[in-house]
């Protein structure tokens, strides 16, 4: 412990940090609350601010769609907060091209999962981040694999409701993860947000600020 604090090693660099000014919180423009876990997961300061956007879809491709959606959650709550950086984001779980968005109801959520079995789909997140000064959109992709699900895993999946305004009807930190086989690619997309577009953001933009650059 002395020579630690004698060289400047890891408990000066500890109390540096602790002497640093707060970052200011990041506004998300979300009712997520997976993106609010991935944020406190994070360590980054947050407040939400409910989005006034509707998620119309525009039939694009869906990268552009979901960077789209990001973008105008994100604006629509910027003219009427101070100048905070502001996150939104969209995701979409994609198939051969197909976009698979919440299932209404329990035979959509099954009929869903069973198209979804056996075969590999994309989660496809934009995310928006910007400030009165400049615009960051970008987007990530997360391939996801499922088993070949039997019709009574199907059935238990489906009855324990987890479904429920999910994506693609599954939740892989759930108990949606026993549907899965493997993924390629950044395992917080799938949950909700983009995390390593994320970092990177502010990296670039705030290095050191918010604990990353």
């Amino acid at each position: 412990m002395g020579s630690e604090v004698a060289v400047g090693g890891p408990l000066a660099g500890a109390q540096a940090r602790v002497s640093a000014p707060p970052a200011p919180p990041l506004l998300l423009a979300s009712r997520s609350p997976q993106r609010r876990a991935i944020l406190e997961q994070l360590g980054i300061p947050f407040e939400v601010v409910v989005p006034e956007y509707e998620e119309e879809p525009s039939g694009t491709d869906p990268a552009a769609e979901v960077e789209r959606r990001a973008r105008g959650k994100a604006r629509s709550v910027a003219g009427a907060v101070d100048d905070r950086p502001v996150l939104g984001v969209d995701t979409e779980v994609v198939l051969e091209g197909r976009v698979y968005g919440k299932p209404a109801n329990e035979a959509e959520a099954e009929a869903m999962l069973e198209e979804l079995s056996g075969r590999t789909h994309e989660v496809v997140s934009g995310l928006c981040l910007l400030t009165p000064a400049w615009e960051e959109v970008r987007h990530a992709v997360t391939r996801v694999a499922f088993r070949a699900l039997t019709p009574r895993e199907l059935g238990l999946y489906v009855a324990s409701e987890e479904w429920r305004e999910r994506a693609g009807g599954y939740a892989i930190q759930g108990l949606g993860a026993g549907l899965v086989e493997r993924i390629e690619g950044d395992y917080l997309n799938v949950v909700g947000l983009p995390a390593a577009v994320l970092v990177d953001l502010l990296a670039e933009r705030f290095p050191g600020t918010y604990g990353f650059g």
